[in-house]
C-alpha cells in the first residue's frame, strides 16, 4: 500500500522516463512534490524500494529501475526498464510496452565525448532501434556512443547510446551536442550568457568550458538514452 506522496513520486519517475528517457534528479522530484528538502525525497525513494516498486542501481548516478507499478498507473502492460533500457534487446521491449508508437531505426554517427571534446558526428556505423515515443515525427534524429564520465550526474554513463534530436539551437539548460570551432564535438549542458556560451559538465571533476558564441554550433539536443548491461 502506497501513501499519496509515494504514489505521486512513482508516477512522476515513470512519466519522466517514458517522456524524456532520463530519470529525474532528486531536486526535480523535490520541486514536483513541493517538498522543502531533498531528505524527504530520499525517504520516499527508500520507501518505494523497500516496497518493491523501484530498484536503485549501485554506482550509477540517477539510475533507478521501476520494477512494479500500482494497478491504477499500469494502464498498459508494464515491463521493467532502466533509463533507455538495453540497446541489444528487441525493439518492442525497449522501455517496456508503454511506448505507444513503433520502434524506428536511428543511425549511430560515431562517438561523442562526455569529457574532453573529441571528433564526432562521423559516418553511419550502424543503426539502433529506438522507441517511437522518444522521437519527434517533425525532426530528424541520430545516435552517438558516449565516451567519458563528465555527465554521470545527469544519468549519462560511459558506454551509453544517446539519442539526439537534430536542431541548430537549444534552450539554456538543455543537454546538447556542441561542435566547438567546427572541429570537436562534446555532450554538455548548455548555458547562454549574452555573447558567451558555457558548456557545463555534470561531474565536479570537470571544469566548465567557456566560448564565444561564434565558436560553438549546436548539432542537436538530447532526447533519450539507451544502455546495455
Amino acid at each position: 500500500m502506497l501513501t499519496p506522496k509515494q504514489r505521486d513520486l512513482l508516477k512522476f519517475i515513470h512519466e519522466q522516463v517514458q517522456t524524456d528517457g532520463v530519470v529525474p534528479s532528486y531536486e526535480e522530484m523535490r520541486e514536483e512534490l513541493k517538498m522543502t528538502s531533498k531528505s524527504g525525497v530520499h525517504r520516499l525513494v527508500s520507501a518505494l524500494e523497500e516496497r518493491g516498486f523501484i530498484r536503485r542501481l549501485a554506482n550509477k548516478a540517477r539510475a533507478i529501475e521501476i520494477t512494479n507499478l500500482p494497478e491504477a498507473l499500469d494502464q498498459k502492460r508494464f515491463r521493467p526498464s532502466v533509463i533507455g533500457d538495453a540497446a541489444s534487446r528487441p525493439a518492442h521491449q525497449v522501455r517496456g510496452a508503454g511506448s505507444a508508437r513503433h520502434a524506428l531505426d536511428v543511425p549511430v554517427m560515431g562517438q561523442i565525448a562526455a569529457g574532453t571534446p573529441i571528433e564526432a558526428i562521423q559516418h553511419v556505423s550502424h543503426h539502433v532501434s529506438v522507441p517511437g515515443s522518444m522521437l519527434d515525427n517533425s525532426a530528424k534524429h541520430y545516435a552517438l556512443d558516449v565516451k567519458g564520465d563528465s555527465m554521470i550526474n545527469a544519468g549519462i554513463n560511459d558506454g551509453d547510446v544517446v539519442i539526439i534530436r537534430h536542431q541548430q539551437d537549444a534552450d539554456s539548460g538543455d543537454i546538447v551536442v556542441a561542435l566547438v570551432e567546427d572541429q570537436e564535438a562534446t555532450l554538455k549542458r548548455l548555458r547562454k550568457h549574452g555573447d558567451v556560451i558555457k558548456l557545463e559538465a555534470e561531474n565536479k571533476d570537470y571544469v566548465t568550458q567557456v566560448y564565444r558564441r561564434d565558436q560553438v554550433r549546436i548539432q542537436g539536443r538530447l532526447v533519450g538514452l539507451m544502455r546495455t548491461y
